[in-house]
């Protein structure tokens, strides 16, 4: 059961945030192989000026800043956690995102840290 929460411009939250909740779901299923009903997401949309980031941080050319942090039980390979990262940004790209202002991490612990209604 990830846990999504998005940090993100205002004015990106109001245009698109149904499509981008859809974006990085499914790409939880297809990279992640979660069940298409295991949707947690909280969307917290940002004023100008309250999302600071370098433009330059790892040379990359960023105008804008998506901030995706995920939360997961330990369970993932390297390889999939990367996956999971490309099949995020490839599914935002459509969506007018470039994938050089999305942010992912993906932060992992126990079973035990999670209580899921039962």
């Amino acid at each position: 059961m990830p846990l999504i929460q998005v940090d993100l411009p205002r004015d990106l939250f109001e245009a698109s945030h149904e499509a981008i909740g859809n974006a990085i779901h499914d790409a939880q299923i297809e990279a992640l192989g979660i069940p298409a009903n295991d949707r947690f997401q909280v969307f917290r949309p940002h004023e100008k000026g309250e999302l600071k980031f370098d433009p330059t941080y790892n040379d990359v050319d960023r105008r804008s800043l998506l901030l995706i942090h995920v939360t997961a039980v330990h369970m993932y390979p390297v390889a999939v956690k990367q996956a999971f990262f490309r099949t995020v940004v490839d599914k935002l790209e459509p969506l007018g995102i470039r994938r050089e202002d999305v942010l992912i991490c993906l932060a992992e612990n126990g079973f035990e840290d999670w209580w899921a209604g039962r």
